[in-house]
């Protein structure tokens, strides 16, 4: 008889999908259900178990887009079943080749404990591992209606318009919003709907609109112990023959092995023969793996998005039941190993479903449920200001010491887009030994070289660092991935061993019984990697034992994906640079009033928005990629935040200021928060000053106007455009001949894929300059109450449906042209530039990153450079050639673009352009629509250092409030090179000052800290504010500090104060 190896993969197929899969539940009671649909938001535990259900059966439809259903099902145990193990087996209607992202839910028992998770591919529930037979059953499941917003309509298209993603109108107004974390759990009521009412009729009010899913299966059944072993043995052994080659002789010893295996098989009586195919599929399953084959790590994860295509709130939800998932699991499992990386996630299960935490505590104890990652989320790392990722690990690590006394050593990213080159200082400095990604694999254009390598940063820190090449953080430990994970692994000639992230995420439920059962078949199995369960604290030493000297990778690891991530969704980037800055203002004249006048710290008030702003920095958050709802919660919340600073702020000024109300013209104090001085304020100290910095009226001159403060001179002609920016103390002009400044293009902005995420690189294929002007006129004073006080030229143009003004200002003084820019936006799948063309041959440009910068070619000569075509500044990016350059500064922008083109004439045009605003119409179809202001500047003349300093000053304004009294910072640095990033009290409340700084320049420095109050002693410090050993960058030096440090080092002290 002749072998036909494509028959039996067929046969295997639909015998295990149609026959042996069923066959693990065969015998079969029906559960009775009863519903409570909840009318708003979701409710505690205790008050949907007190509700009045109605009646429902199976087969019924429920759920409007994000209402919660409770379902009470009943059952009684048969007497026959007794000896065996029983389980409840429930479909809420799941109905999708997804695991996740569509309906899910979380079982109770009558007691309120948590019982286990019910997601797509993970729909049973214990009852008895040995039934008594006769038992009643009862089970409570909160069921969620979350709609599957990246398949819609009729045809499930991907990436299509839609309105999913709203906050359902039905939600009573205010319902579960607590000004900040967006997670309500409803008001405790038992009705949901945040009103206080009663809503006790049988069944619940349901809310308006069309149901969603419908109750597909609720039964009570026997568990085969032995069907389901069966079906594990043929999925591993099916899935590894299907990755050996053709002619490979195990192949064919396994296909053999499986036809007999199905040729035992009564499909009559599956259970009654599904041990003689066990013992035939044995000797296949004994066969030892290689002596030298590749070793997996397999770690149990589930990566759950703090907000993406949901809520908050419902994330909140996904967490307790992911939990609830794997707990439960390991009960069963002892060699189970799960990590859980994000500590806001935990926080939320600790206080919203203390039951489910507890559990997770316990776990812990055993080794098996394993916090990791180090930090609040899992933010992203482009758009992220320096000071929030400090905090981002000193509050992730600091959660896993109090709560689990665990000191956290990896940092875990496998989702985030794209890594800047500081992360790996911030590491070192946070006590972070390993970093994990697997991100980079979504490159588009080159294929990253390494998969084990030391990435090294800006400073020259260096940290060992780990790709996984299954290329997924969601694997199934399918044959598949575990065959792609070896023949991938870049690194195999010198190290033979790499990690895979295993579990369902995103409301998958995490890591299966089924997924366990394949690790421990290829744990040694001939053909396939061995395969071991272990957390990334055993698989990380290991691999750098492995490989003492892997290869280094120098500076950004930059996403070839996803640049759109830097521009969308413009208010919530704005919202969180200027939070950034607020909470470091807060921090700082907080300190200064407490040490200055005896005033009381707000340490918890800064300690909850330090959170509610680190939460928002999450990877699909602040990058601009999460639904409507996510987003319009985000600008309330950035607006309660911004609202609580500034009273903290203007609280300690005032009480530094010592001037009282005050009257309308009276003596003024103003604070420069900013750490350079300015208009004869020290950096982080503050002076009275009778005026500010004029602003030069424009001149006519010809169609336009020039502007002119004796240091540079800005034309402006009738079309509103820069046409001349002429440095004056160089004799310089700025701009190519002929060309125009600060001039705006639209592009159309329609990628193949991920709207919101993406500009794809033909997006320059098509450009509309908009050159032409409605208005071009000086203004002197307020603006048409825009807000706009000096002088200076006044620009409005529309196009579209759409509306810009400007407002162009330059002060007495200054080197830079203020563009103040007010936008009301309407156009769809548009991007929106502002372009700046430069007389400069620019070898390359140099964009800011938190706590230094990095410099990029201008040139596209290789596949690298070329994909960099629209990268990240934050505050400043800056071109030009020795002696002589030009920066732009902004506010709220991050993404950039900077081409290079040689003129007829001979001479060389560097263009610089601001992504300002987008229109992707997926996830939220009304992205970005609307008002926005934001503000950038030209700065003609100016070199890196100069470009540091302008950022900061735009970021920081001076305040002014009434007084007379002169605040001296309590701390000075004697070099611009060294820049003072944080002055605050350290989080112990012990009183003393923590003072965090870097250099800036990129050069060695020697600076002298001095402080304006005693000092007892200096202690430099980890991240955590922990004594480390010093190495030699501070010593004492008189009344002062020396300070020795290397380009771009971050540096943390301690200072305590002399007291009596």
């Amino acid at each position: 008889m002749h072998s036909d190896p494509a028959s039996t993969e067929e046969r295997l197929h639909r015998v295990l999908n149609q026959r042996l899969r069923p066959a693990v539940h065969a015998r079969t009671v029906p559960l009775a259900v009863e519903v409570w649909h909840v009318p708003g938001e979701p409710v505690p535990v205790a008050d949907a178990l007190a509700a009045a259900y109605g009646p429902a059966r199976l087969g019924d439809r429920w759920g409007p887009a994000w209402s919660t259903s409770w379902f009470r099902l009943r059952g009684r145990v048969p007497r026959e079943w007794a000896g065996l193990p029983v389980e409840a087996v429930v479909d809420l209607g799941f109905g999708t080749t997804e695991p996740g992202f569509s309906t899910e839910g979380l079982a109770y028992r009558a007691d309120g404990t948590a019982v286990k998770a019910l997601n797509p591919r993970n729909t049973h529930l214990p009852v008895a591992a040995r039934a008594e037979g006769g038992e009643e059953v009862v089970f409570y499941v909160e069921a969620a209606a979350n709609p599957v917003v990246m398949h819609t309509g009729p045809d499930q298209l991907t990436f299509g318009v839609t309105a999913a993603g709203d906050r359902a109108g039905w939600l009573a107004e205010g319902a579960g919003q607590d000004g900040g974390a967006g997670h309500g759990i409803g008001n405790g009521d038992g009705d949901g709907d945040g009103d206080g009412g009663d809503d006790s009729v049988a069944g619940g009010r349901p809310p308006r609109g069309e149901p969603l899913y419908r109750l597909r299966r609720l039964d009570l059944a026997v568990f085969d112990e032995v069907v389901f072993e069966l079906v594990q043995d043929l999925d591993v052994l099916g899935e590894l023959m299907r990755e050996l080659p053709e002619q490979s002789t195990r192949r064919w010893q396994i296909l053999r092995a499986v036809e007999d295996a199905l040729d035992l098989v009564d499909l009559q009586d599956v259970g009654g023969t599904a041990a003689a195919a066990r013992r035939a599929l044995a000797p296949a399953l004994a066969a030892p793996a290689a002596g030298g084959a590749h070793r997996i790590s397999a770690v149990g994860h589930a990566h759950i998005d703090s907000a993406w295509l949901w809520p908050l709130r419902e994330t909140v939800r996904k967490v307790a039941r992911t939990v609830a998932n794997v707990t439960e699991l390991m009960d069963g499992h002892p060699e189970f190993r799960f990590v859980m990386s994000q500590a806001q996630q935990l926080a939320w299960l600790k206080e919203h479903r203390p039951e489910v935490y507890a559990r997770a505590q316990e776990k812990a104890t055993t080794g098996q449920f394993l916090p990791t990652g180090s930090l609040w989320v899992e933010p992203d790392t482009n758009i992220t200001g320096g000071e929030s990722l400090v905090r981002q690990f000193v509050h992730g690590k600091r959660f896993y010491l109090e709560e689990f006394g665990v000191e956290t050593e990896d940092m875990w990213l496998p989702d985030t887009f794209g890594y800047n080159a500081a992360l790996p200082q911030l590491m070192k400095l946070a006590g972070v030994r390993w970093f994990l990604t697997q991100k980079i694999s979504w490159n588009t254009t080159n294929v990253f070289p390494h998969h084990t390598f030391l990435w090294e940063g800006i400073d020259g820190s260096r940290i060992f660092s780990h790709f996984p090449p299954v290329d997924s953080y969601n694997s199934g430990l399918t044959g598949a991935e575990v065959a792609h994970a070896e023949r991938n692994f870049q690194d195999k000639a010198r190290t033979h061993r790499s990690l895979v992230p295993f579990g369902y995420g995103d409301g998958g439920g995490g890591p299966t019984r089924e997924m366990l059962a394949r690790a421990a078949r290829l744990a040694d199995l001939e053909g396939s990697p061995r395969v071991s369960v272990e957390g990334p604290a055993e698989f990380f030493p290991k691999a750098r034992a492995e490989y003492p000297d892997p290869p280094v990778w120098v500076g950004e690891l930059y996403l070839e994906f996803h640049r759109g991530t830097l521009t969308s969704q413009h208010r919530t980037k704005q919202g969180n640079r200027r939070s950034e800055h607020l909470l470091v203002e807060a921090e700082l004249w907080s300190a200064t009033a407490a040490l200055r006048t005896g005033a009381a710290y707000p340490y918890d008030a800064l300690d909850r928005l330090w959170k509610t702003v680190l939460l928002h920095q999450f990877h699909d958050i602040l990058p601009g990629t999460s639904i409507a709802w996510v987003h319009r919660e985000a600008e309330q919340t950035y607006a309660e935040v911004t609202r609580e600073l500034r009273e903290l702020v203007d609280t300690a000024q005032r009480a530094l200021a010592g001037g009282g109300a005050g009257a309308a013209g009276g003596p003024r104090v103003v604070f420069n928060a900013a750490p350079h001085a300015r208009g004869g304020v020290p950096a982080m100290g503050a002076a009275p000053r009778a005026g500010d910095a004029a602003t030069v009226r424009p001149v006519p001159s010809g169609d336009g106007f020039v502007l002119d403060n004796g240091l540079v001179r800005i034309t402006v002609d009738g079309r509103g455009l820069i046409t001349s920016a002429y440095d004056l103390a160089a004799g310089r002009e700025a701009l190519p001949p002929g060309a125009a400044a600060n001039l705006l293009q639209l592009h159309q902005d329609f990628p193949n894929r991920w709207d919101a995420w993406d500009i794809d690189a033909f997006y320059r294929n098509t450009v509309r300059d908009l050159a032409g002007a409605d208005e071009v006129a000086a203004f002197d004073g307020t603006a048409d109450g825009a807000d706009r006080a000096g002088s200076g030229v006044r620009v409005v143009r529309t196009f579209g449906d759409s509306r810009v003004e400007q407002a162009l200002t330059l002060r007495e003084g200054a080197h830079q042209v203020e563009i103040d820019t007010v936008v009301d936006w309407h156009e769809r799948e548009k991007l929106l530039k502002a372009a700046f063309p430069l007389d400069v041959r620019a070898a390359h440009s140099t964009a800011e990153i938190p706590f230094g910068h990095v410099e990029r070619p201008t040139h596209a000569n290789t596949s690298w450079d070329a994909a960099k075509f629209e990268v990240c500044a934050h505050r400043f990016l800056h071109v030009g050639e020795p002696g002589w350059g030009a920066a732009l500064v902004n506010d709220s922008t991050y993404g950039h673009d900077i081409t290079r083109d040689v003129r007829p004439d001979g001479g060389t045009t560097t263009t610089v352009r601001l992504s300002l605003l987008r229109s992707a119409r997926f996830p939220d179809p009304e992205q970005d629509q609307g008002r926005h202001r934001l503000r950038y500047a030209f700065v003609v003349g100016a070199e890196v250092p100069d470009a540091i300093r302008e950022g900061y000053r735009l970021n920081l304004p001076e305040r002014a409030v009434p007084g007379t009294a002169e605040v001296a910072p309590l701390v000075a640095v004697d070099q611009e090179g060294v820049v003072v990033t944080s002055v605050k009290l350290a989080d112990d409340r012990s009183g003393d000052v923590l003072v965090r700084l870097y250099e800036a320049h990129g050069r060695r420095v020697r600076a002298t800290l001095t402080p304006s109050f005693g000092v007892a002693s200096v202690v430099v410090t980890d991240l955590l504010e922990r004594p480390v050993a010093d190495d030699g960058s501070c010593a004492a030096q008189g009344a002062g500090v020396r300070l020795d440090l290397r380009p771009f080092q971050i540096l943390t002290l301690r200072l305590v104060p002399r007291r009596p």
